[in-house]
């Protein structure tokens, strides 16, 4: 086994790895419950991850992590896995349903209910947003861009649908800052419909449906390569067996 896997790493070198990587790697894999947030000021990037680390024992094994799953509590349910990942000061903990710290720590007791409640999110009932994407579960790990910047990327695009020649809106298209997975497609096609309506409207050659991109990059989570990344490494700590 190399060095590499040896190690585990969690902060994204960039955002097109980022949501690869929870999308990916995580959310289809099950982990569903999950808390997020921003690195306070107070505290450095580093120091914030190794705290969450630590706290809770995320640096397990592909191995380890299999064998808990395999496991029971009392009541019969299995133990849960946590992941952590973190991209510029945007981080997500996520974790599988089960046994686990992650479960107790983020309960707290309403006194209006007079009852515990979570403070964690199921992403089958509330999407993980950020960068302008939407990630979500409906049967399958779903990646869209956020109802915010659609509303903004279709009004920049009905903006110019007939001030534009056609070959300026073809290369707008392709050059649409979300990566194509399913849903983002699907969304960029009803921009599109939306822009060739106009364009039908004033007498406009329409623009081509090949003008959407419909192939994803893959990329390394954690080498930023092309990005700029030095060494290429990533954030890594030693995996507990």
């Amino acid at each position: 086994m190399t060095k590499n896997r040896n190690r585990y790493k969690w902060e994204a070198r960039s955002l097109e790895g980022f949501i690869q990587q929870l999308a990916v790697a995580y959310i289809a894999r099950g982990y569903f419950f999950y808390v997020s947030g921003y690195v306070p000021q107070r505290i450095s990037a580093a120091e914030h991850d190794q705290r969450m680390l630590a706290k809770f024992d995320v640096a397990k094994s592909k191995w380890s992590r299999y064998r808990r799953r395999k496991q029971r509590g009392s009541d019969g349910r299995p133990l849960a896995n946590v992941q952590y990942l973190r991209h510029g000061d945007f981080w997500v903990l996520l974790a599988t349903a089960g046994h686990h710290r992650f479960f107790t720590e983020h309960r707290k007791f309403d006194v209006v209910q007079r009852q515990m409640t979570r403070q964690y999110r199921d992403v089958r009932e509330t999407p993980i947003t950020y960068g302008g994407y939407s990630l979500s579960w409906h049967g399958r790990a779903s990646v869209r861009i956020s109802p915010h910047a659609y509303q903004e990327l279709k009004a920049h695009f009905l903006h110019i649908a007939a001030k534009e020649s056609r070959n300026s809106l073809e290369r707008e298209f392709s050059r649409a800052p979300f990566e194509p997975y399913a849903g983002v497609t699907r969304q960029m096609l009803a921009i599109l419909r939306a822009v060739n309506r106009v364009r039908r409207t004033a007498g406009l050659p329409l623009v081509p449906r090949a003008s959407v991109r419909v192939k994803r990059q893959v990329v390394k989570p954690f080498d930023e390569g092309r990005f700029g990344d030095a060494d290429g490494k990533g954030a890594t700590l030693p995996l507990a067996a």
